[in-house]
């Protein structure tokens, strides 16, 4: 990435060694110093720490999430209820890069490189923002891309099977992820999930609604979306949000527990602004309600298992595939799980990338072995015709894996597919 930015004396920084010129300043960062120790000269640069106290960007409040499944729904959570505080807050993931209410980028990596991080804290500051929120990926705490960031706050969401294609163990992933949470800054963790991680306890807080927690679920109903009884120390509250799903309720009170963390402000005062928030697109997103079918980003066997397992009340009929190139060894586990909530599976092809769409499929269909309504065909906007067409009143159908992706990436080509627009195209909803 090079920044055409003047900094001491250069017109432009770059965080790649391919990228030098006698103008270009160097930022030597964790992920690349195996390269610039190999520069012979060696360039002039600067370090993260010494462009964060250059560029000013130290007195930003830094909110990091991190999990399996919900970064992306908690940051938007914590960005939107910020917002309706009257605060300034910045938000940086999946979706793209925001500050306060006008959206600066398109999507970007989960956590991106630390250079173009703290060019958006600056952007940030230079829109008068006072929070920044990200989220923080495992790659990125294993790469060290987060080197040098203070954070006010560091929030747990869940820790299940994911990436270990990349960590290559449960264990490693788990300790990478706790890797996050072994300083002392002020840590929300959720205490249903914490057998999980390990924590420096100092300055540690905790939502649950399982196990006592600093904010403490009291009792809950998910008819018609969510309500809720919330405690945080003696004071109680009570919030509504039209968001659906068990793990939407732990989205929102990690996100409840973030805003009273940073604000202080009483937990009733969040609360009554729960409900002016949605939910992200591709998250449970609502694209047709007569029939209902619902579009979401579960790409693992504990995503699908919190989705399913969220609306396990209702007939589900379930359309899911996995990405190629990606762990293998979830996939026998995510046929399981359709197999144990819905009544009727279309197994299919999510992002085959570079592996053969029908072997993917067969590998999911090991973990559905002698289940009955299973069908397999790796044309996925055949598997949401067939589904639409067999769907039956008071079914709902589950559209998983992609989320709001607008592609289908196969051996190295992006080809236009949105799971949203194909179903409003075939139910011809404008």
């Amino acid at each position: 990435m090079v920044l055409a930015l003047k900094i001491k004396g250069f017109s432009s920084i770059t965080d790649d060694t391919t990228k030098l010129n006698k103008d270009t300043l160097f930022l030597k960062t964790a992920q690349n110093s195996h390269y610039f120790d190999m520069l012979d000269p060696k360039p002039s640069y600067i370090t993260p720490l010494e462009l964060i106290s250059f560029w000013g960007i130290n007195t930003l409040k830094v909110i990091g999430v991190t999990g399996t499944n919900g970064k992306t729904s908690v940051t938007a959570a914590i960005y939107s209820f910020l917002l309706d505080l009257d605060q300034k807050p910045a938000l940086q993931g999946t979706r793209g890069f925001f500050a306060q209410e006008q959206r600066l980028e398109e999507k970007v990596m989960t956590t991106p490189s630390i250079l173009e991080t703290l060019h958006n804290m600056k952007m940030a500051q230079e829109h008068n923002c006072n929070y920044f929120i990200m989220e923080v990926s495992s790659h990125a705490i294993d790469q060290n891309r987060i080197e040098d960031i203070s954070f006010a706050l560091k929030v747990h969401t869940n820790v299940t099977r994911d990436h270990l294609d990349y960590h290559g163990s449960v264990e490693e992933y788990r300790r990478v992820k706790s890797l996050f949470f072994a300083d002392e800054t002020p840590k929300l963790l959720n205490k249903d999930d914490i057998k999980n991680i390990s924590y420096n306890p100092i300055n540690a807080q905790s939502y649950g609604v399982d196990e006592p927690a600093t904010f403490k679920v009291q009792a809950f109903s998910l008819l018609d979306g969510i309500t809720a009884g919330v405690k945080h120390m003696s004071e109680e509250a009570t919030f509504y949000s039209p968001m659906i799903g068990l793990f939407n309720l732990f989205n929102l009170m990690a996100a409840i527990g973030s805003v009273v963390m940073l604000t202080g402000k009483k937990i009733e005062e969040v609360c009554e602004v729960v409900e002016n928030f949605a939910g992200v697109a591709g998250r449970m997103e609502v694209v047709s309600t007569q029939p209902l079918v619902v579009v979401d980003f579960a790409h693992t066997d504990d995503g699908m298992y919190q989705v399913l397992d969220s609306i396990k009340d209702k007939d589900i009929s379930v359309v899911f595939g996995a990405g190629g190139n990606r762990d293998k060894g979830k996939r026998p586990k995510m046929g399981a799980v359709a197999g144990r909530f819905a009544k009727r599976i279309y197994v299919t092809s999510d992002n085959p990338r570079d592996e053969i769409p029908e072997m993917i499929l067969e590998e999911i269909l090991i973990g559905l072995q002698g289940k009955d309504n299973v069908t397999a065909t790796p044309n996925r906007r055949q598997a949401i015709e067939i589904a639409l067409s067999q769907m039956q009143k008071d079914d709902i159908l589950l559209i998983l894996g992609k989320g709001d992706e607008d592609y289908q990436e196969i051996k190295g080509v992006k080809y236009p597919f949105d799971d949203r627009a194909i179903v409003r195209e075939l139910l011809n909803i404008n």
